[in-house]
């Protein structure tokens, strides 16, 4: 399930386009402000951003300029206006694509896959970074803070898997089935273990990188690693 951040202060609208990717198992979070969109970004990141233009506090290319200095997520704005000047200034100021409005939930929702797609193919070309981080799949090397992460061949899976479902809260279940094809079977702690020892390696006593998140399991956190 891909967890969207859409910030839009038409309560109605928010509640139709919610609905509609909900049935398409998208988990949509809603701010109507500006000014709030950053704070939600940062406590829980979005696979995402659907993104309103006009917006009190703060507007839409205030806000797509903040989430594209934190973050590559896909950011698809939807727009009352038909000016091409504002389409340029939206794709300068970090937007990925728009829609306008009124807005028709089929349109939306191919738009937002092929962003999620061009996103994945992405990262799986050029490996992932995420701030300071950067892991290279194809020589499987990770480098944090431009100096070589020294690690074994599980934290590296682990690392791994936990960086592909970035902001995604991801069972001890579901981690043991994505690096070694088993199921938790209650009293393995060989993921807990590990994931005391990615937290050695990487923690600077800014912020938590891998989250716990009581009885459901790990969060890859994206905008902890800068």
């Amino acid at each position: 399930m891909y967890q969207v951040l859409l910030v839009e202060d038409d309560a109605r609208l928010a509640e139709l386009v919610t609905e509609y990717l909900g049935a398409y198992e998208f988990k949509v979070t809603v701010v109507g402000r500006g000014d709030q969109a950053l704070a939600s970004f940062k406590a829980s990141p979005a696979d995402a951003v659907i993104l309103d233009l006009m917006l009190p506090g703060l507007d839409g290319m205030q806000v797509s300029r903040q989430l594209r200095d934190i973050s590559k997520v896909p950011i698809l704005v939807m727009t009352a206006r038909e000016d091409s000047y504002d389409e340029v200034s939206l794709l300068e100021q970090g937007a990925d694509d728009f829609v306008n409005k009124p807005v028709q939930p089929r349109v939306l929702l191919a738009r937002l896959r092929a962003l999620l797609r061009r996103a994945q193919d992405k990262q799986a070309s050029n490996g992932m970074v995420f701030g300071a981080l950067n892991i290279a799949t194809s020589d499987r090397t990770v480098t944090w803070r431009g100096e070589p992460a020294l690690l074994s061949n599980t934290e590296y899976k682990l690392l791994l898997v936990l960086a592909e479902s970035a902001g995604r809260v991801l069972s001890r279940d579901a981690l043991l089935k994505k690096m070694r094809g088993i199921e938790f079977d209650g009293l393995d702690r060989s993921i807990d273990n590990s994931i005391s020892k990615l937290r050695r390696k990487f923690d600077d006593g800014e912020s938590e990188k891998i989250k716990t998140v009581w009885g459901e399991g790990y969060l890859f956190s994206p905008s902890a690693w800068n």
